[in-house]
């Protein structure tokens, strides 16, 4: 099945191999995380597996969610999410998995939440190098500048064409990383080392799977 976890990024340090070579790394705590529901192809259509992750007061936690944890026989979990698997396989509700599940894999999909950044102009969202700081121009160096060439795809519409680049919200969207290089796992501590950056904020939840699309010099590295 393809291996899915839940976690937090614990944040970036460095990692030094045999030779000396020095890796960048990012410190990702994995698991345990617990099987709360098992979804077949004949009862829901698809075959998933639900995790829960991380214990949550029941204080703090809503009663659908402590009766649905409660029948996987542990705690109010605080995040859960879904993972579609073509085979079921030998999974039980109420199984823990932790980061041992990832010894024989090389490399990972890292997805999470970039930072919010709130409303920027242009300058920052979208890299424009602003209007002229020369003499003339009062107090409109950071606009982006006229909008209304690109109204419509004739130039005549009555509002701007969709995908035009505006101030706006920038970041708190879902990111994924891709084919990062799974560098060490630390299976007493449930910590796996992945070399380059991930998305969101340290102590932010990430969600962790075997990679799903690699090039062909990692698909050769990760077959042999």
């Amino acid at each position: 099945m393809s291996k899915t976890l839940l976690g937090r990024k614990v944040g970036m340090s460095r990692y030094f191999l045999e030779d000396g070579t020095n890796i960048p790394v990012t410190i990702v705590e994995l698991g345990p995380c617990v099987v709360t529901q098992i979804k077949t192809e004949k009862a829901e259509g698809y075959n998933a597996v639900q995790l829960g992750y991380e214990d949550v007061n029941p204080g703090r936690a809503t009663m659908p969610i402590i009766g649905h944890d409660a029948k996987a026989s542990t705690a109010p979990k605080r995040f859960h999410r879904e993972a579609r698997v073509e085979e079921i396989g030998d999974l039980e509700v109420g199984q823990t998995l932790d980061v041992s599940l990832f010894e024989d894999v090389m490399f990972v999909d890292v997805v999470g939440i970039s930072k919010g950044k709130g409303f920027q102009g242009g300058m920052k969202r979208h890299n424009f190098k602003g209007l002229e700081a020369s003499h003339g121009v009062k107090r409109a160096h950071r606009k982006i500048g006229s909008i209304n060439g690109h109204a419509t795809n004739l130039g005549t519409g009555p509002k701007p064409k969709k995908g035009k680049r505006m101030a706006g919200q920038m970041g708190n969207k879902q990111i994924t990383s891709r084919s990062l290089p799974v560098v060490h796992i630390d299976n007493e501590r449930n910590l796996m080392l992945v070399k380059g950056s991930v998305p969101g904020p340290n102590s932010g939840m990430v969600l962790v799977r075997t990679s799903k699309r690699l090039n062909r010099k990692k698909t050769t590295a990760a077959s042999k």
